[in-house]
């Protein structure tokens, strides 16, 4: 099985409906209000309101959010390997 390629963590956010996040190692948990993913700058959170996951391409590390997003916030580094899609892909 090839690894992922290592991307730099970058957020790009295009008004307040759309962000594209490089980086990304995995996804924890994903809702209308709340997306909580694993990057190599640690946790983030991303908040909101009508949130979907547009794309995501673990093995490049990208991960695209549209909705109307109210706050991006980070917390700690990633402390453990594999979240929801980890571990339902093992």
């Amino acid at each position: 099985m090839q690894q992922p390629t290592a991307v730099r963590h970058t957020v790009n956010l295009t008004g307040r409906e759309r962000a594209v996040i490089t980086g990304v190692s995995d996804v924890d948990c994903f809702n209308e209000q709340l997306v909580v993913l694993l990057t190599d700058a640690g946790q983030m959170t991303v908040t909101g309101a009508g949130l979907h996951v547009e794309n995501l391409d673990l093995k490049n590390g990208q991960l695209v959010v549209e909705g109307e997003i109210a706050a991006i916030e980070y917390s700690g580094k990633a402390r453990r390997e594999g979240g929801v899609f980890a571990r339902l892909f093992r």
